[in-house]
């Protein structure tokens, strides 16, 4: 029989039902000579879904109407968007979060898992009745494949929720806005005032949700699943898809679809207009970045078109940019633990290397090299390396 688990209650300091809107900040410290400040890290706000994850690992999914029972049992903090501002987070940035909880022990230890590993939660809304949202996750450790079960955090998180006065000071000093479009209507809120503010944005479009194409209006950058492109355009292929959204989406400046253990393919605008090159297949130039991917490497490689080509397809039309590969790290079997939240902590790394000013060449290994790193470990979170991990290559 599997031990009950026990989330220990952490102590409440407030009574009011919005508690940490109403935080007080402590005055900056005092300026010093420049060669004494250390330089400020990189503020990435986002907005979206946190929660608590139970998985539990089993030999292989059950059939209906069967008993079995767990190798495994842990309870972790989940969430796209907290997952991803985790890792961000432990790579070097200073996030913080736009969310909802409830004052329950899920919440309380939610909030206390973002604050220990350096995410504000200043802006989350804290409700004093319902339930704070959690996951169920079932781990197949023959497919190494996960299932998850979601149950919503209740009462739903209002736009009325974020006055006016927290979301302009979320939004000071940002140097990015993420979204993983979940409270959408909040999101909108904070994504119209961040976009008047000329703050990039970046979106994880993992499916079609309610919001998503409003948000994606303000998008300088996306970051999609594999079936999302194809889903949401009618493409015939995922790279015919890449150039349709970018003719549909003409601020974003790249989009990249993660593809699992094939690594991620990257479609980027170019500065300059190329119309009067002469058009090149899209997925014709795909084929050609394929042939150059070396197999014999374990280690995640980008390999990149030539830049400022016209690229075109069929039905579709064409734009002015490159197409880049990204391998994925090939993980030994034995090494492979849960493929839970791989995707977030691409995305965090993602984050991260637009901050840092990091060329796209190195980017796309780098988050390949981080998502790695989470499908070690149980969770997704438990496996998010810290910048200083010896496994990231920089």
């Amino acid at each position: 029989m599997v031990p009950m688990l026990h989330i220990a209650p952490i102590p409440v300091t407030h009574s009011s039902p919005l508690p940490p809107l109403r935080r007080h900040r402590c005055p900056p410290p005092m300026a010093t000579s420049a060669s004494h400040q250390p330089k400020a890290a990189p503020v990435v706000l986002g907005c979206g879904a946190v929660g608590a994850d139970y998985l539990a690992t089993v030999a292989s999914f059950p059939n209906p109407d069967d008993k079995i029972r767990s190798l495994a049992l842990k309870v972790e903090g989940g969430g796209n968007a907290g997952n991803a501002l985790t890792g961000a987070a432990r790579l070097g940035l200073s996030p913080r979060i736009i969310s909802k909880v409830a004052n329950d022990a899920l919440g309380r230890n939610i909030l206390k898992e973002l604050q220990d590993d350096g995410v504000d939660t200043s802006y989350m809304t804290v409700a004093e009745e319902g339930n704070s949202p959690f996951t169920y996750i079932i781990v197949d450790n023959q497919t190494k494949t996960r299932t998850c079960i979601h149950t919503p955090g209740y009462p739903p998180m209002t736009p009325d929720e974020l006055t006016n006065e927290n979301l302009f000071a979320a939004l000071h000093g940002v140097d990015m806005v993420y979204f993983d479009v979940r409270l959408h209507e909040t999101a909108l809120l904070v994504a119209e005032e961040a976009s008047q503010r000329k703050i990039p944005i970046l979106i994880d479009a993992e499916k079609k949700r309610d919001g998503l194409d409003e948000l994606l209006n303000f998008a300088s950058y996306v970051v999609c699943s594999a079936k999302f492109p194809q889903a949401w355009t009618g493409a015939s292929s995922t790279p015919v898809a890449l150039v349709h959204m970018l003719l549909r989406l003409p601020n974003i400046k790249f989009v990249i679809v993660t593809r699992g253990e094939k690594g991620c393919l990257m479609l980027e605008r170019s500065m300059t207009d190329a119309s009067e090159t002469e058009e090149t297949d899209v997925e014709d130039l795909l084929e050609s970045l394929e042939q150059k991917v070396d197999l014999s490497s374990s280690l995640p490689k980008c390999i990149a078109s030539k830049s400022n080509l016209r690229i075109s397809a069929d039905g579709v039309g064409s734009m002015s940019g490159r197409l880049l590969l990204g391998t994925a790290e090939a993980i030994p079997s034995e090494e492979l633990i849960d493929t839970t939240g791989a995707g977030d902590a691409f995305i965090g790394a993602v984050l991260y290397g637009l901050c840092t000013g990091m060329p796209i060449e190195k980017m796309l290994p780098f988050a390949a090299q981080v998502a790695a790193c989470s499908c070690r470990a149980l969770g997704a979170r438990a496996g998010l390396p810290h910048l200083t991990d010896p496994r990231l290559s920089m």
